[in-house]
C-alpha cells in the first residue's frame, strides 16, 4: 500500500496543506533529555549516598524547572527561526521589486539546476515569475532552502515540556512510592523507557527499530554513567571528610 493516495483530489489537499516539519524532533528531544537529566540527578544522589527524600525533592524540581527551561529556548529558537524566515521572505519581496531581472535569472538558475534548459527553461521561468507569491516561494525554497511552512513555536515548546514531563517522572517512581532497591528499579526503568523512546523513533527512520532503541539506550546510559560516577566522587570525598 502506497503511503498517500495519489487521485487529483488527495494530491490538491496534500501540496495544498503541507504539514511542516511537526513536532517529532521536539517530542523525542524533550523525552530524552527529561529521561537523561532526571536519572543523571537520581544518580549522582544515590553515587554520593543521601537519602531518598533528596532524590525525590531535587529530581522534581529538575523537571519542572528544566523542562520549562527547555521549553522556554526551544519557543525563543523556533520563534527565531521562524523571524528569520520573516525577514528573508521581505528581503525577497524587496529584490522583486528593485532588481527584477536579477531576481529573474535566479529563477533560471534555479531551474537549471533542476535540469531544465532551452524553451522548457524560458517557459518556466516566465511562468513562475507571473505570480509573485509563487515566485518568492520558489526563491525560498530554491535559493535559502526554507519551506513554505512557518515552524509554531508555542507548539514546539509545549510538546518538548510534556515529552520531558512524562519521561522525567519515570526515574523519580520508584523512590516517589518507597520501593525497596528503588534505584536499582529507576535504572531498569529508565534504561527501559530510552529503549522504547529509540524504538518508537525508528517509525520515523529508515534504520530497524532495535538498531535505534539500543542507540538511543547508549545515549542514556553514558550519560546516566557520568553522573552516578561523579556521584561517587562526592561520597568518596564526603568519607574522607
Amino acid at each position: 500500500m502506497p503511503e498517500h493516495g495519489h487521485t487529483p483530489s488527495e494530491i490538491a489537499e496534500r501540496i495544498g496543506s503541507p504539514p511542516g516539519r511537526g513536532v517529532l524532533r521536539d517530542a523525542v528531544y524533550g523525552a530524552i533529555d527529561g529521561a537523561v537529566t532526571t536519572f543523571a540527578i537520581v544518580a549522582g544522589v544515590a553515587g554520593a549516598g543521601l537519602s531518598p527524600f533528596i532524590v525525590v525533592a531535587l529530581g522534581i524540581a529538575n523537571v519542572l524547572a528544566d523542562g520549562f527551561s527547555m521549553a522556554a529556548a526551544n519557543y525563543s529558537g523556533t520563534k527565531a527561526e521562524r523571524d528569520n524566515v520573516r525577514r528573508i521572505r521581505m528581503i525577497e519581496e524587496r529584490h522583486i521589486q528593485d532588481y527584477p531581472e536579477g531576481e529573474r535569472l535566479e529563477v533560471k538558475e534555479i531551474f537549471a539546476k533542476m535540469g531544465l534548459s532551452d524553451q522548457a527553461l524560458d517557459q518556466a521561468t516566465e511562468a513562475v515569475t507571473q505570480d509573485r507569491e509563487t515566485w518568492i516561494a520558489l526563491m525560498m525554497q530554491g535559493e535559502y532552502g526554507l519551506g513554505g511552512v512557518d515552524p509554531h513555536p508555542t507548539k514546539s515548546a509545549a510538546t518538548t515540556f510534556l515529552s520531558f514531563l512524562c519521561a522525567g517522572v519515570v526515574p523519580l517512581a520508584p523512590f516517589i512510592l518507597g520501593l525497596e532497591k528503588a534505584f536499582l528499579t529507576s535504572a531498569v526503568m529508565t534504561a527501559a523507557t530510552f529503549f522504547v523512546i529509540g524504538a518508537l523513533k525508528s517509525f520515523w527512520s529508515i534504520i530497524p527499530w532495535w538498531r535505534s532503541a539500543v542507540e538511543t539506550l547508549l545515549i542514556g546510559g553514558i550519560a546516566a554513567g557520568i553522573a552516578y560516577f561523579v556521584g561517587t566522587l562526592f561520597e568518596a570525598r564526603s568519607t574522607a571528610v
